[in-house]
């Protein structure tokens, strides 16, 4: 069977673990060369069955497209970045661009959170929330569109959120970011459709990840009730949405936030 994303040029956002590390694994199984961004270089436990190289290590040098899906996977290469610094992210385009001379898909998965109730939020982590969640949106597809328009294709993933559809007690600066993405990704859909550009994205639920196992049991097992499938999803689920996305399967797809939470945002 033909790889979904054979030969094609991939830059991953807040790829070092969880979430974008998933995509960033998957994409390489499926013939991409993945760029992964993080500001700290994956560990090892996120990456067993992939591992990442590390740019300008002998690995990265040597990296080439699978020549068997069962015995030769393609090892995404890590680049580090701080999505919410501009410099930070037009550098790491740049260097895609000089290594490759194109992009072919972008992945926005970089995020974080600082709940709190409104009432006793502190500025800066609102500010931190946005930047970092839906400013650095805005770095990277204004850094990727320009080579995109010139192709006259490419594919942009934004990860959104159940909580940026539904919102959340505790959590406004986090579902104000991830609503944003929403409408971020719906206009952008809009100016570059007619160059070949698609763009769509995921709004995942309550999935297993280093970030909701800080979650209290007992509020796990509340949130869970509220999950028609009973359950929490995992990174891999994600992963394959993403990748539906992002490859020739979705061709006539676009603007579209597609849900990934087990019946959750019912």
């Amino acid at each position: 069977m033909e790889l979904l994303l054979k030969d094609k040029i991939c830059v991953v956002t807040g790829a070092s673990r969880g979430i974008g590390a998933a995509i960033a694994k998957l994409f390489a199984q499926e013939g991409a060369k993945v760029y992964a961004l993080s500001r700290s270089e994956p560990s090892l436990s996120d990456v067993t069955s992939v591992g990442f190289a590390s740019e300008g290590s002998a690995a990265s040098d040597s990296i080439s497209p699978p020549v068997s899906p069962a015995t030769a996977l393609c090892r995404p290469i890590w680049l580090s970045c701080d999505v919410s610094d501009e410099s930070s992210v037009e550098a790491a385009i740049n260097e895609v661009l000089a290594r490759d001379e194109r992009i072919d898909v972008l992945v926005n998965n970089a995020g974080i959170t600082r709940d709190g109730l409104l009432m006793r939020m502190k500025t800066d982590d609102w500010n931190a929330v946005l930047t970092t969640n839906l400013t650095s949106a805005f770095y990277t597809c204004r850094s990727v569109v320009r080579p995109m328009l010139r192709q006259k294709d490419g594919c942009i993933l934004n990860v959104s959120s159940v909580v940026g559809i539904k919102g959340n007690s505790g959590q406004v600066n986090y579902s104000a970011s991830k609503a944003g993405i929403i409408g971020l990704t719906k206009s952008l859909a809009r100016e570059v459709a007619s160059r070949g550009i698609r763009v769509n994205a995921i709004a995942p639920g309550f999935i297993d990840t280093s970030m909701t196992e800080q979650i209290p049991e007992e509020f796990r097992n509340k949130l869970k009730e509220t999950i028609p499938l009973g359950r929490a999803g995992n990174v891999d689920e994600v992963a394959k949405t993403a990748l539906f996305l992002c490859s020739p399967l979705a061709s006539y797809i676009t603007g579209v936030v597609l849900p990934v939470d087990g019946g959750m945002g019912m």
